[in-house]
């Protein structure tokens, strides 16, 4: 989608501390900006989702959980109905079902993020152990 311009005024203290975070990240108060709004946005409408990582790599969690590209990998590994998933992940983890719900309505909400961490991983796992194989293949 194309950026259009809109105004909005801010107050001193809030685009004082808008432009302190940017500079410390090296990124303009816009890009921090629409970061923070489609960020707040989410928890807003996610409870129990937060955002950590760096700043050219956020990704979506639950608070003090796992990612939730690694709930949505592990549930898909797991056989049953979406009910009999959640309470297997439940039972292997010290994780709510209310908060693999929540992790999983935000993925349905978000799935070309979730998907794309997914695959990522999946890649940088096959890379892993293409390496160890060729290690080993030096070491016969």
């Amino acid at each position: 989608m194309a950026a259009r311009s809109t105004s909005f005024r801010l107050g001193d203290e809030a685009r004082r501390r808008l432009h302190e975070r940017a500079n410390r990240e090296g990124i303009s108060a816009t890009a921090l900006l629409e970061r923070l709004i489609i960020e707040g946005v989410d928890t807003l409408d996610h409870s129990g989702i937060v955002y950590r990582g760096p700043g050219h790599d956020r990704r979506a969690a639950l608070a003090g959980g796992p990612d939730v590209w690694e709930i949505v990998a592990r549930l898909r590994e797991l056989e049953g109905s979406e009910e009999e998933r959640i309470a297997v992940l439940a039972s292997e983890t010290d994780l709510h079902p209310r908060q693999l719900r929540a992790a999983l309505e935000f993925a349905a909400r978000h799935p070309t993020e979730v998907e794309h961490r997914i695959v990522r991983n999946e890649r940088a796992i096959a890379e892993s152990r293409e390496a160890a194989e060729q290690r080993r293949a030096l070491l016969a």
